[in-house]
């Protein structure tokens, strides 16, 4: 019986409370899509691909124990193409306008799951500057690793380019609107409850009986004062000494 009350109580609050919370989520979206639309800049993303292969010195016939050890290398070519090293002669020679430290953020490396490829992605709200650090950033590496690791196993797949109406990654304007949604909702949900708590008047009379812990015995209805006053008028008397209405 309890839990039938509590649950009665809750929606109760809801129901009271419902226009608070609808005004709070559509505010939250409302923000979020301007927020999304007209705020953040969109980054868009580009990437090239890099075969981790063979020594040119050696034999070309499959040998699985080169592969391996070029798998084990890839972990450390991951870190080398974003070291300083690196990223220095990228940015000399596109003559870029940031430290080394800003480019490595533009800048992640992956490697393909049990494959010799690696992905050099770069973002940047300019797409053809960020297809343009991807593709130097390759041939960088590709130079570089002969003097670094004194081997020449590395080649270039892929190279990074622009597509016609390329879409941005992120902002994700929908993604920012649905989650907006949610936290408007719960954060008016919880704003109606935390007002129903701390509204301590009595306004009905399970109030007194919960402040008072005693039980009501009797209720004084509310009397309107013009439904009263027009049944008076309708109760004057007559000239003869008779009541006059109903």
């Amino acid at each position: 019986m309890e839990e039938t009350i509590s649950l009665k109580e809750l929606f109760g609050t809801l129901r009271k409370r419902l226009s608070l919370i609808v005004i709070i989520t559509l505010l939250a979206v409302l923000v979020s899509g301007i927020i999304s639309y007209f705020f953040l800049t969109p980054i868009y993303q580009t990437s090239t691909q890099i075969l981790v292969n063979q020594s040119k010195n050696e034999q070309s016939t499959y040998d699985i124990n080169q592969v391996q050890t070029n798998l084990q290398l890839i972990n450390t070519y991951n870190v080398i193409i974003k070291s300083p090293a690196i990223l220095e002669l990228v940015k000399k020679d596109l003559n870029l306008d940031m430290t080394a430290e800003e480019l490595n953020g533009k800048v992640t490396v992956q490697s393909e799951q049990d494959s010799q490829v690696v992905n050099v992605m770069v973002e940047d709200p300019d797409p053809q500057k960020a297809a343009n650090i991807a593709n130097k950033t390759a041939e960088v590496f590709q130079a570089e690793i002969v003097k670094i690791m004194n081997v020449d196993n590395v080649k270039i797949l892929s190279k990074a380019s622009v597509q016609d109406n390329q879409s941005p990654i992120k902002p994700n304007p929908l993604l920012n609107i649905a989650i907006a949604l949610i936290v408007g909702l719960m954060a008016g949900i919880g704003l109606a409850f935390l007002l129903e708590y701390l509204d301590n008047t009595i306004k009905t009379e399970q109030d007194i009986e919960r402040a008072l812990e005693l039980p009501v015995l009797g209720v004084i209805t509310e009397i309107d004062e013009q439904e009263d006053f027009r049944s008076r008028a309708g109760r004057k008397l007559n000239g003869r000494g008779e009541a006059v209405g109903s």
